[in-house]
C-alpha cells in the first residue's frame, strides 16, 4: 500500500478524531489506515506506513482490540497476524459509542446515583442534589434512547437519520391535532 497525500490525509485526520473519540492519536491513524486499506495489514506494515515504532504499533494494536474495532486474520503458510476493521462502519460507530457510553457515561451515572442517595447536609447541596437530578434523568433518557437505537437494523437507523427533522414536524402535527 502506498499512501497517497489524500490518503495521508484522510489516516492524519483520523488521528485527530481518535483523540476526540477516547484513544489517542496514533492509534487513530492506525485504525484510519486499516479502515482504507482493502487486505488486511500486518504490525511491520503498518509500523513502515505510519512511521512509527513496533512497540507503538503493538501497543495501538492492544487498545483497538480492547475497544473491539480490529480483527485479527492469518494467512496460509505465514506466521505473521494481519489486523482488518472488525465489521462494518455502522458497526464501527455502534462500537465506539458503546465503549465511550461504558468509560464515560456509567461512571458518571454511578456518581450521580450514589450523591442522590445521600439526604441533603444543607440548602446548597439540595439544590445541588436538584441538578444532579436533572442529569443523572437526562443521561439515563439518552442512555435508553441510545440503547433502542442499537438495536435497530443497519437500514432502520438510517432511514430514522434521514428523517431527520421531519419526525419533530410529525410530533408536532400530532400535538396539534390532539388540542
Amino acid at each position: 500500500m502506498i499512501l497517497t497525500p489524500k490518503l495521508e490525509s484522510f489516516v492524519m485526520h483520523c488521528g485527530e478524531m481518535g483523540s476526540r473519540w477516547g484513544f489517542n492519536r496514533t492509534v487513530g491513524q492506525m485504525y484510519g489506515l486499516l479502515l482504507i486499506s482493502e487486505q488486511a495489514l500486518h504490525a511491520v506494515q503498518i509500523s513502515e506506513l505510519l512511521n512509527i515504532s513496533r512497540g507503538n504499533v503493538s501497543m495501538g494494536i492492544k487498545e483497538l482490540q480492547s475497544w473491539r474495532l480490529i480483527q485479527v486474520t492469518h494467512k496460509p503458510k505465514d506466521r505473521k497476524e494481519y489486523y482488518a476493521p472488525a465489521g462494518s462502519i455502522f458497526e464501527m460507530a455502534l462500537r465506539v459509542f458503546e465503549e465511550r457510553r461504558k468509560r464515560e457515561v456509567d461512571p458518571t451515572l454511578s456518581l450521580l446515583r450514589d450523591n442522590l442517595l445521600d439526604k441533603p447536609a444543607n440548602e446548597q447541596e439540595a439544590y445541588a442534589q436538584g441538578k444532579m437530578h436533572e442529569i443523572h434523568e437526562l443521561l439515563e433518557s439518552l442512555t435508553t434512547w441510545a440503547s433502542e437505537l442499537q438495536g435497530m437494523s443497519p437500514e432502520k437507523l438510517d432511514t430514522l437519520m434521514k428523517l431527520g427533522s421531519g419526525v419533530a414536524k410529525v410530533i408536532e402535527f400530532k400535538d396539534k391535532l390532539i388540542k
